[in-house]
């Protein structure tokens, strides 16, 4: 089989645990106890932690939690071997937002910050907002650089200490950074629910022979998450160095997932079929000897079989009591979903800054049956007003039957990039008519006198290729965070097929310098690919300039969206004979039938201006109307 093949990242040796504490003026260091956060999962002989993963475990605390004051996106950190250190978090700086992208670092590690320095440029879902220093001390550390996409609320970004002779001592912020701090008692509760939702399994590792966890790698760009398509091992299944152990459906194609090291196939976390699991996810446990497979498994499903018994039991009403949250903010839309759900809101758990409850909290209680400690009795008596305008008579029929298909990871992905790509980038329509005679000539000489079959498209190929080699200035993209326009090298054409799973864009590198023979060959072999699933990444990923051609449909013309980051795609219309004046050989003009075709471009504004636009069309014009012109 002919699929791309990604090999596991080597796992590293790192120290058994990093601890850390929580400092705070208001009360003593000895009320509040350590975080213990596991860095790896196996022991040798002599104890020593091996396997470097991403589980966390929280000891809890001792002592009044009410009296403890937290700031929001920040975390007060030290150890025997490290100074006092803050760790600086993306904030959720409006009630939507869950990710955030770093605009600009306004400060540089190592300079001195006050009190409403301004650290950084955060770019929210809604504007670009700066975030303040609330207090004093040095830039010890940038853990996300500038021009960084997607980082999740919660995530540490910066590292700040209170003493510039402390910098050099700061430890580094790694799998442990990932330890969230509990904020009350009932947030410890919905924490310790959300692990063992993402399937955190706390696992001792005294206990337990060596062994590794595979996660869900990211296989992308923009993977954020993936698709076990097929294990091809069972468990107990011997591993040697370059087994296959499963193929992976990612938001491009289907991988296999290779082993780099021996041993034996212990546990599947994520069995055949499993969707949208998350990247750096454990799909799978590994362990070196045949006899401590049975250790290993029995532990994980104990750990799983108390998973699905916890998310299955709901909380009786003496524990719902306690776990009541304070609450000092509900947004609009959580307000609506809980009216209309019938939710107590005392039960949620906020998750928004300064205790607002968000969307988000009330979607997830309701997913996993938290808070509705009201009655459904109440609730029919009294419905809703979104139940009665259900009730009005309509012409619908009150069963209407559907078929509710999922969407791939190919669609989702494309849904998106193409949203974000009319949101974002300002399209510039030119449409212009060639003239397909002199094209079906050359191509039904190619077929007759010399054997080379070849289709409309691979000439069409052929010479946008050749008109963007002789308008470089077409051949370009714009990079946002320069500000400026990249110019390629190399021209690049990405070709548009349609697969069952959604539309992949294959590549045709270098197609200026080849020949239309070649073109054709490699368009069939990458299209195959394609359809079947089997595209490298170096096959879809890149790309100058894209071509969407619709020719084999009746379609006369139509407007592509660009594929970013690139600054322009060519949609292609069918042909149409028409009738127009013709020069002849006596200098007259004749009625005659030509063929036309329309070309319809859409292109970045910020990289093609009218001109640069006018003279690509022109060029591409020129091409199709002297096919010889292709063979310079």
């Amino acid at each position: 089989m002919a699929l791309s093949r990604l090999r596991q990242p080597l796992l590293s040796r790192g120290p058994s645990l990093l601890r850390v504490r929580l400092l705070s003026s208001s009360i003593p260091s000895t009320s509040v106890s350590r975080y213990d956060v596991h860095k790896v999962l196996s022991t040798d002989g002599s104890g020593s932690l091996l396997r470097c993963t991403s589980v966390s475990m929280v000891t809890g605390f001792f002592g009044d939690l009410s009296k403890i004051k937290f700031q929001f996106g920040v975390r007060y950190m030290s150890s025997a071997d490290s100074p006092p250190h803050t760790v600086l978090e993306m904030p959720a700086l409006s009630p939507t937002m869950n990710e955030g992208n770093i605009a600009k670092w306004l400060k540089k590690e190592g300079d001195k910050i006050a009190v409403g320095d301004v650290l950084c440029e955060i770019e929210t879902d809604k504007a670009t907002v700066e975030l303040e220093s609330q207090e004093e001390g040095y830039l010890a550390k940038i853990l996300v650089s500038e021009g960084s996409k997607d980082i999740p609320v919660g995530q540490a970004i910066a590292v700040t200490v209170e003493e510039l002779d402390d910098i050099p001592k700061v430890p580094a912020i790694g799998c442990g950074s990932e330890v969230k701090e509990a904020k009350s008692a009932p947030q410890d509760v919905s924490i310790h629910d959300k692990e063992m939702e993402t399937g955190a399994v706390k696992i001792d590792t005294s206990e337990l022979p060596p062994h590794a966890v595979l996660d869900m790698p990211a296989l992308s760009p923009t993977m954020d998450q993936g698709n076990i398509a097929k294990w091809r091992k069972k468990e107990g299944d011997k591993i040697e160095v370059g087994d296959i152990l499963c193929e992976i459906e990612t938001d491009k194609a289907t991988l296999e997932y290779e082993s780099l090291e021996e041993g034996y196939l212990a546990v599947i976390v994520a069995p055949d079929g499993s969707k949208d699991i998350a990247v750096n996810q454990p799909i799978a446990v590994t362990v070196e000897a045949l006899e401590d497979i049975e250790a290993v498994k029995a532990s994980y499903n104990s750990k799983s079989v108390a998973k699905e018994e916890k998310s299955t039991t709901l909380p009786k009403k003496s524990e719902l009591k306690e776990q009541r949250s304070n609450i000092n903010r509900i947004s609009p839309s959580a307000k609506l979903l809980i009216s209309e759900f019938g939710l107590d809101s005392s039960l949620l758990n906020p998750s928004g800054p300064r205790g607002t409850l968000l969307k988000g909290d009330v979607l997830a209680a309701i997913k996993s049956g938290r808070g509705s400690s009201k009655t459904a009795a109440p609730k029919e008596q009294s419905p809703s007003p979104s139940i009665k305008l259900q009730s009005k008579p309509s012409s619908t029929p009150e069963s209407v039957s559907y078929e509710d298909l999922s969407n791939s990871q190919i669609r989702k992905v494309i849904a998106r990039r193409l949203l974000e790509s009319k949101q974002s980038t300002p399209h510039l329509y030119l449409s212009t008519d060639v003239v397909l005679d002199p094209l079906l000539s050359f191509r039904k000489d190619l077929i007759e006198k010399h054997n080379v079959k070849v289709s409309v498209n691979d000439i069409v190929i052929k010479a946008v290729a050749v008109a963007l080699r002789n308008v470089p200035d077409a051949n370009g993209f714009w990079d946002a965070e320069k500000g400026k326009t990249i110019f390629n090298d190399s021209v690049d054409i990405s070709i548009a097929v349609a697969t069952e799973k959604g539309l992949m864009t294959p590549i045709i590198r270098n197609a200026d310098q080849k020949t239309i023979s070649a073109i054709s060959a490699e368009v069939k072999e990458l299209a195959e690919k394609a359809r079947a699933g089997k595209l490298k990444p170096a096959e879809f990923q890149g790309g100058t300039f894209s071509i969407s051609n619709l020719g084999m449909f009746p379609v006369d013309h139509f407007c592509a969206i660009i594929n970013p980051p690139q600054a322009g795609i060519l949609a292609v219309g069918r042909g149409n004979k028409v009738v127009e004046p013709v020069v002849g050989s006596n200098g007259t003009e004749e009625p005659a039938i030509v063929t036309k075709m329309n070309l319809t471009l859409s292109a970045d504004h910020r990289v093609f201006d009218g001109k640069v636009g006018g003279d690509f069309l022109t060029a591409v014009r020129m091409n199709f109307s002297d096919m010889r012109r292709l063979l310079l």
